[in-house]
């Protein structure tokens, strides 16, 4: 069989920011150590390329949300170091934690019961104070089946620490009061933006999402953390457009003069989305503008700046994230997790 051409879509990982990023706010948690959360294929970005650079930076606890996403961390890791936030729903899922040998987060009465009907043994525990989605509530602290659990690590998660509010500290208050409630062996609050809060929410083990991956939801780590992901695409089409000769869905621009233009396969399919529009990508440190609309497959960029570059040539999407999300409007992380699987990673 005639071998598959190569794509025209490349997601950059930078292995080595992400363990430089680990360090940082592994050193930034204080006494505490810092965990990862790896859940959607590491935001997106691929376990096979996030998780080993994590593993040799030192990182020791893993986190995901879905039972599903188990198998492909525990190709890099031993079960013992990933935990599953959404917890036994069914029988069928405290089987398979079990059989596995992960570690499922108990979020309420019901599946600690679960767990324990299963054969029990260690698992974690998720405390809500405050952020009302998953998590037992204070007062359900004292159910006979939420103390009879083998407790390895109490966990809270802050609900606004991107934010300097009063809920932050009221959170960290609430959680310092219901650890005397359960036993338990080591304590968990601070996420990334929680490590900008200082090391007095960091307890025993914090757990960072998207800084590993070059978001910066705390300006106190705006110095230290670094791009990891680079989306770049070929140019499938390079070709001169005449003045007067309009650009894509609903001919959102005309050129006002001869240019030289060049398509890339890569649209909202992708995760690139139409609030892109207006922006532009970069060959070097030359800027490309993006003309019109973008489609699902395909954006139009002007090449009047870069007339050397032809069908085949690569360009490259500005992907530092806080800026990113300046223009578009999109949050951090749906900059990270909307990323489609059509790129080589």
């Amino acid at each position: 069989m005639t071998d598959l051409p190569p794509p025209a879509l490349r997601l950059r990982i930078d292995s080595s920011a992400i363990a430089a990023n680990w360090n940082v706010l592994d050193r930034l948690s204080g006494p505490a150590r810092a965990g990862a959360a790896v859940k959607a294929d590491c935001y997106s970005l691929g376990v096979d390329s996030c998780i080993p650079a994590l593993r040799e930076a030192g990182c020791r606890d893993y986190f995901v949300a879905h039972w599903s996403e188990v198998p492909a961390v525990l190709r890099h890791v031993p079960a013992d170091q990933l935990a599953v936030l959404h917890g036994p729903v069914t029988a069928g899922d405290a089987a398979y934690a079990r059989a596995a040998g992960v570690r499922p987060i108990i979020n309420n009465p019901q599946q600690a019961r679960l767990w324990l009907e299963s054969g029990g043994g260690a698992c974690d525990l998720m405390v809500d104070t405050g952020i009302n989605r998953l998590g037992v509530t204070p007062d359900q602290l004292s159910d006979p089946a939420i103390q009879a659990l083998d407790v390895h690590l109490l966990l809270s998660h802050l609900a606004s620490a991107d934010e300097d509010c009063a809920q932050n500290a009221q959170q960290l208050a609430d959680f310092r009061s219901v650890m005397a409630l359960v036993k338990h062996r080591r304590a968990s609050l601070a996420n990334s933006a929680g490590i900008g809060l200082g090391s007095e929410y960091g307890f025993d083990l914090t757990r960072p999402g998207i800084a590993l991956y070059g978001g910066i939801p705390r300006q106190e780590l705006a110095q230290a953390i670094r791009q990891v992901a680079y989306p770049q695409a070929a140019l499938i089409q390079v070709r001169d457009l005449p003045a007067g000769a309009s650009v894509g869905y609903n001919a959102t621009f005309t050129a006002t003069e001869p240019m030289r233009i060049g398509v890339v396969s890569l649209g909202y399919a992708d995760g690139v989305l139409r609030c892109w529009a207006g922006g532009h990508f970069v060959h070097g440190e030359t800027s490309l503008p993006i003309l019109g609309k973008v489609s699902m497959d395909m954006i139009v960029i002007s090449l009047d700046a870069a007339p050397i570059l032809r069908e085949g040539d690569w360009v490259e999407l500005p992907y530092s994230l806080p800026e990113a999300a300046r223009q578009t409007g999109l949050s951090q992380y749906e900059l990270l997790t909307v990323l489609g699987h059509r790129f080589e990673r």
